[in-house]
């Protein structure tokens, strides 16, 4: 889908997937250098990080391994509420590996902090994250983030997985939801 078929739905883009797909390459290139010689276990957190992961991955040019997490915060609101909910687990022992959170967004930062704590208490042997957008203005927990696609501002932005409602997620690029759609 491309802005041009919900234009009506949107503010203004953000960013373009050229854009996203040319930081995602930059991104992929330093977590190759970082994890050399170390084979990563992507961790994504559904539904919102299915694009970043997938493209994440195949930009990569070293070998890692995918596990997937169900969590939840949203529901069909427009803000976080705080409270976490793990829909799905991981299918693999983390124990003694090397684990990179793939996330969409990181907004208030709660749910992510939570699942770093969470998989933290599983032993692996290092968990660091990585989050296509940050809203550092809504930030209510400081939350160590190694790598950032871009700082978003504290609007509610869908495409490129992000969501409102189940809907957008297939968006290409990443725009502002006009407040008409939400009200």
């Amino acid at each position: 889908m491309d802005a041009a078929d919900v234009s009506q739905d949107l503010d203004h883009v953000l960013f373009t997937e050229e854009q996203i797909h040319q930081r995602l390459d930059e991104l992929a290139t330093q977590i190759d250098a970082d994890y050399a010689g170390r084979e990563p276990l992507l961790v994504g957190v559904l539904n919102g990080a299915v694009m970043t992961m997938s493209d994440l991955a195949r930009a990569m040019h070293s070998h890692m391994q995918m596990d997937w997490m169900a969590v939840s915060s949203y529901g069909a609101a427009t803000k976080s509420s705080g409270v976490v909910r793990i829909l799905k687990d991981l299918s693999c022992d983390i124990r003694d590996r090397d684990v990179l959170i793939v996330e969409d967004i990181i907004d208030t930062g709660l749910t992510l902090n939570y699942l770093l704590d969470h998989l933290r208490g599983r032993g692996p042997a290092s968990v660091e994250i990585m989050a296509m957008f940050r809203k550092p203005d809504a930030l209510q927990v400081d939350v160590p983030v190694r790598y950032i696609g871009f700082d978003i501002p504290n609007e509610f932005v869908v495409g490129y997985g992000l969501d409102y409602a189940q809907r957008y997620r297939n968006l290409r690029d990443v725009g502002t939801l006009a407040p008409h759609v939400y009200s």
